[in-house]
């Protein structure tokens, strides 16, 4: 092999090795990406149901209530649009504040709002819920269990 061919065989090598490295690590980006639903895309049941979730958004002004002898609080998650209510159990993280931005992850529980206003539903019904928004009406798609 000549030296100019033995070239452009480790150029090319070293290209392709770049490529596939490149690739890999797109992939475990991709992979471990985390996004959040506003409470609107909520409302709009773009969340998933059943499933942990991450909702973010403001935590709204004067809603933050915390239990008497106990690590659960309640507050509301707002984007200026809709407003969700949350109930979070455990410490909360330092930087948690009204008015400030959070990303909080769990489930639509079936003592909320919208979990009582889906409760004894069949597919192809509508349900009305009141949320703190105001009424919301949704279509039962389909109903699983965890």
């Amino acid at each position: 092999m000549k030296p100019r061919h033995k070239k452009l065989a480790i150029i090319a090598s070293g290209v392709a090795a770049l490529g596939v490295a490149s690739i890999l690590v797109l992939n475990a980006f991709q992979s471990n990406l985390v996004f959040f639903f506003s409470p609107s895309q909520v409302i709009a049941k773009e969340a998933p149901i059943g499933k942990s979730f991450r909702i973010g958004g403001l935590v709204e002004e004067g809603s933050v209530k915390r239990e008497d002898h106990s690590t659960t609080v309640r507050f509301a998650v707002t984007d200026t649009i809709q407003t969700i209510p949350v109930v979070y159990t455990g410490i909360l993280p330092d930087l948690f504040r009204e008015g400030k931005g959070i990303v909080a992850q769990g489930k639509i529980s079936a003592n909320s709002p919208f979990g009582k206003g889906l409760l004894g539903k069949k597919i192809g019904e509508m349900a009305q819920i009141q949320a703190p928004a105001g009424m919301v009406e949704v279509e039962i798609l389909e109903i699983t269990r965890d």
